[in-house]
């Protein structure tokens, strides 16, 4: 049995045994309520950040619904809670090739949680015929062999986005410390919701620092302060992998940088500025 098939049935046995198949919940498409499976490992009360942005991603594609998403800079400003939050999106640029859009995660309380900026490029309606393009491999996912995710304790307990996910690890790949390739597939955003392929892809490129971290976590933390993902084509299917390596420094800086691809090869990258800081 492949990995697609093992995730195919661990989802269906999900919803059979009536647990949420889903990220989020909605009650009118502006306010979200998140599921277990959106929970971070380290705080029981916070979102991981990946399922956060693909709901910005949706709301600035709804924004602009005529040109697709190519880039989404995301801004972690403050911890997303499991309560809740609302989501606004407005067009800061409409042009005919190129548009902007600025989305934002609000409290109940109308602080802002995260923010992001959209880059959309309208399409060549007529399309170009034969383009060339650099002839870049990937890795198999037919090769791959599932495996836990890279991160496994957490500091609650709870269910959380690393229950949420299914992963498999190419050959030479385990989840050890250091550069590693990783394929997963996400639940969806939003139940009876299919996500677009930048929305479906977002929780994958938030997990680069944990994909390549430099050691286990023990000693540092390896928080990210923000997320852009550039996408070159449209991912297809529901597994992704993200080929991710960790550059960690002495002051505390670093940077997660992250080429991600569907099945089919490399569709984009997934850039984040991580904070170093020591644990206990």
């Amino acid at each position: 049995m492949s990995a697609a098939d093992d995730v195919v049935d661990a989802h269906d046995a999900e919803e059979a045994a009536g647990r949420p198949a889903a990220f989020f919940t909605s009650p009118d498409g502006r306010w979200f309520a998140p599921t277990a499976l959106a929970r971070g490992p380290w705080d029981a009360d916070s979102c991981h950040a990946g399922p956060p942005t693909g709901l910005l991603a949706r709301a600035s594609a709804h924004a602009l619904p005529d040109q697709p998403l190519v880039r989404l800079t995301v801004d972690l400003v403050r911890p997303v809670p499991m309560a809740g939050f609302a989501v606004e999106a407005e067009v800061t640029r409409a042009g005919r090739s190129v548009s902007t859009t600025l989305v934002r995660l609000l409290a109940a309380d109308g602080r802002e949680l995260l923010s992001a900026r959209g880059l959309h490029v309208a399409s060549y309606a007529e399309g170009l015929g034969s383009v060339p393009t650099a002839p870049v491999a990937g890795p198999v996912l037919a090769d791959a062999v599932p495996g836990p995710f890279p991160i496994g304790r957490t500091l609650h307990g709870l269910p959380c986005f690393t229950d949420a996910v299914e992963t498999a690890y190419p050959p030479g790949h385990d989840g050890s410390p250091g550069p590693t390739t990783l394929w997963l597939r996400a639940p969806r955003l939003l139940a009876g919701e299919d996500p677009s392929p930048f929305q479906r892809i977002c929780p994958l490129a938030d997990c680069g620092n944990a994909v390549s971290r430099n050691e286990d976590v023990a000693r540092l933390g390896f928080l990210n302060a923000d997320l852009t993902v550039a996408l070159h084509r449209r991912p297809e299917g529901e597994w992704f992998a993200s080929e991710s390596v960790s550059h960690w420094h002495a002051d505390g800086l670093g940077m997660s940088d992250s080429v991600l691809h569907d099945v089919h090869g490399p569709v984009g990258r997934a850039v984040q500025t991580l904070l170093l800081r020591p644990l206990g």
